[in-house]
């Protein structure tokens, strides 16, 4: 494999790409391997000698802090994949070998189930393989089109969703049950030897895939022309941007700060995870603003269209940020979720309720992926031709801000649920299937949507990195879990949580609804004023 790009195809508008095939068999075991450790992970936990050394009552407190975290890991180094790929390696030889990687986490958490370094090495080696990969696979399937066959890219995209979500049913469905039946060392050992087998397909479509090379050290790239214009363009004109970026430096600087000091005032449950996380908010955020407020400084220095350019991923940004709210619904299924269903009944009196198979809450998990794979052709075949023909027209910022808010409502009914159960009623796990449909037709919406946007409203030389954004969206919706989850631990908050009369469970439930439905309304005004871009590569 060399590092100039193989000769490209000649684009057939009516066959796919040879080489997809061996892209989404690689996706299709990766993501069994993913889901089949990631959706028993807090279950595990709670009975492992890993946190015995917490009081009984602690115990789910610290699986969801340990699974969060965990989840902030694999969409923070999207960064690290995207900016490798980028700049070095290109995206087939950092994929190869951060999947090797990948192996070896697994490997720990077979290996290691009863010793705590052991164990979270291996998470460290699954977020990293993982996240470090997971931007790059999706956008090497947009370089396998160009302009004469970019019509298919939406089909490819949607069957990549749809074989994402096939290996994780079967992982969501089979795991927690193997996990009961056979323990740790076989429930984690199954997912990493998918992992090896994802990576040789991987490896024997190495000859077939068009391939980009990693783009050249450019005077105009995003960081040039961002830097250029905190500088004040050629004549150092500074301004008031120039301030709010460097602020949001200084604020990242005392974060950090003071997560290593830890003095009197500073909150207990702020560790390094969250410091950090807000540190890196801090330079996006403010860093963003500063460059949006003097960008026009650094023509003349930099093109017209290097400016536009960066001008074009402030806004992407911006989606990517409204979106994150989102994030922290969804995740929450498998920890939140998961630790309410085992406070309810398995209906195994029911006729229909599949008693020979789904034994345990943790198993509803694979509703999600189930309905995935009806509602993506129910949506493309059905859905958007009838609303197009009603005269709505379906556009992917539309489709998105409705996500949101379908996910908002599945809160609310899972907070409705958990009233019953702080009521002391008997409620049957089958009412979860509710707030399980209409989370996962929110998340259809969002991130099979939310890929295919990513990729297409990117400049050529940044794909990889704005695709680590995209992810990096879901860190910072983890985060926002954390932030919460703390809060609420707050003594001053524990009262007046009490005094509305809900559980902490049921208050949690309904905030993060009322945050879903915030961030819907904010991104459908900013959708509106949004300019859509096309940078599909030339044939």
């Amino acid at each position: 494999m060399t590092a100039a790009a193989e000769a490209t195809p000649a684009g057939d508008p009516a066959r796919l790409p040879r080489q997809i095939p061996y892209i989404i068999g690689n996706e299709a075991c990766e993501r069994f391997s993913f889901y089949g450790m990631r959706n028993i992970l807090v279950p595990f936990l709670i009975g492992s000698v890993l946190l015995s050394y917490l009081p009984e009552a602690e115990r789910e407190g610290m699986a969801k802090e340990v699974f969060h975290s965990f989840v902030i890991g694999v969409y923070f180094f999207p960064l690290l994949g995207g900016w490798l790929s980028d700049r070095f390696f290109g995206k087939y030889h950092t994929i190869f070998w951060l999947s090797l990687l990948y192996c070896a986490g697994h490997a720990c958490l077979a290996l290691f189930e009863g010793n705590r370094t052991g164990f979270y090495t291996g998470l460290f080696l699954i977020a990293l393989g993982s996240g470090g990969i997971k931007p790059l696979v999706s956008s090497f399937v947009g370089d396998q089109f160009n302009q004469s066959n970019k019509h298919l890219a939406k089909i490819v995209y949607d069957a990549f969703y749809w074989t994402i979500n096939f290996g994780s049913f079967f992982a969501s469905l089979l795991m927690p049950r193997i996990l009961s039946a056979y323990g740790p060392a076989i429930a984690f050992g199954i997912p990493g030897v998918l992992m090896f087998i994802a990576t040789i397909i991987f490896w024997m479509g190495r000859h077939k895939y068009t391939n980009v090379p990693p783009a050249p050290r450019d005077p105009d790239s995003f960081m040039s022309v961002t830097m250029t214009a905190l500088r004040g363009g050629a004549r150092g004109d500074k301004g008031v941007g120039t301030v709010v970026a460097a602020s949001g430096v200084l604020l990242a600087f005392a974060l950090l700060v003071g997560w290593a000091v830890s003095p009197a005032w500073w909150p207990e449950k702020f560790g390094f995870v969250i410091s950090f996380c807000l540190a890196l908010g801090a330079v996006l955020a403010l860093g963003g603003i500063g460059t949006a407020l003097q960008l026009e400084r650094a023509r003349g220095a930099h093109p017209d269209a290097a400016v536009d350019g960066v001008r074009a991923v402030l806004r992407i940004l911006i989606v990517f940020a409204i979106v994150s709210p989102f994030w922290s619904l969804f995740d929450q299924k498998a920890s939140t979720w998961v630790l309410q269903g085992k406070e309810m009944i398995v209906p195994h009196d029911l006729w229909w309720w599949p008693s020979w198979l789904v034994k345990e809450a943790a198993q509803m998990q694979a509703l999600n992926p189930l309905l995935v794979m009806l509602l993506i052709p129910f949506n493309n075949l059905v859905l958007y031709p009838l609303l197009t023909k009603l005269g709505f027209k379906v556009t992917a910022l539309r489709r998105m801000g409705f996500g949101i808010g379908f996910s908002g409502l599945a809160w609310v009914l899972a907070g409705v649920i958990q009233l019953w159960l702080d009521g002391g009623d008997p409620v049957s796990l089958a009412w979860q299937i509710v707030p399980y449909a209409l989370l996962t037709f929110g998340e259809v919406l969002v991130s099979a949507t939310g890929l295919e946007f990513a990729y297409s409203q990117s400049p050529p030389a940044m794909k990889g990195v704005i695709m680590s954004f995209w992810m990096l969206s879901v860190t910072f919706g983890n985060v926002w879990v954390l932030l919460t989850n703390a809060g609420v631990k707050n003594e001053a908050m524990k009262t007046w949580i009490g005094s509305t009369g809900l559980s902490e469970n049921a208050f949690l439930m309904f905030f993060f609804a009322g945050f879903a439905f915030a961030a819907a309304m904010i991104f459908a005004l900013y959708a509106r004023r949004y300019p859509m871009q096309d940078y599909y590569r030339e044939a």
